[in-house]
């Protein structure tokens, strides 16, 4: 007996405002890392039920294709979905007022300490915290996105250009980014024989 598809469970109603802003400060404090789209995933879609995956991952292609950081746009886009711009204004304060006080807090610490040698060697150990972090995404997106080897040449050049050449990092993506689509460009197979078998021929 063949078991019948899994039903989402329904879009839950619009919140309050204040119920919205309750909700992205909690993302906003606990969204630690890189993986912000993962919690706002997680809460928007599981956890509040205010999206749906399909909504979600509308909000998330625009908010990727628009200046700024990810997390703040998803904030913009979702809470004025639910709420109109009254929704997208607190939705936006509620996820950027964690990491704006913690930030604000560390700037004040780092002005009074600052030169302090275990405050120096916090701030190494939380350097190399974030480079590691940084080559951790590298190596996953690169797994997934490098294919041949053209395509590491081309992350090379960026690189070779931007740290040793000093390019301005607009100017390098763009001039690499033609170059790799003139390299992945579609190929074509040649000129056709007049012997060869046509699509719409029946004999072939």
């Amino acid at each position: 007996m063949s078991k019948s598809p899994a039903v989402a469970p329904p879009v839950a109603p619009p919140p309050s405002l204040w119920r919205l802003f309750l909700g992205f400060l909690m993302m906003g404090a606990t969204s630690l890392g890189g993986g912000v789209i993962a919690y706002l995933r997680t809460g928007l879609v599981t956890r509040y039920r205010w999206l749906d995956d399909a909504t979600f991952v509308e909000l998330m292609a625009i908010s990727q294709s628009l200046p700024g950081l990810n997390a703040t746009n998803m904030s913009i886009l979702a809470g004025d979905r639910l709420r109109g711009w009254p929704g997208a204004l607190v939705a936006a304060l509620g996820m950027c007022l964690p990491g704006a006080s913690i930030m604000t807090a560390a700037a004040f610490a780092y002005g009074i300490g600052g030169d302090d040698p275990v405050s120096k060697a916090f701030l190494h150990a939380i350097a190399a915290g974030a480079v590691g972090l940084i080559t951790v995404v590298l190596v996953q997106l690169g797994a997934k996105m490098l294919t041949e080897i053209a395509d590491y040449v081309f992350v090379a050049l960026t690189a070779v250009l931007v740290a040793l050449f000093h390019v301005p990092v607009p100017y390098a993506l763009i001039g690499v980014g033609a170059l790799a689509i003139w390299w992945h460009r579609p190929r074509s197979t040649g000129p056709h024989k007049a012997t060869d078998p046509q699509p719409n021929d029946p004999a072939s």
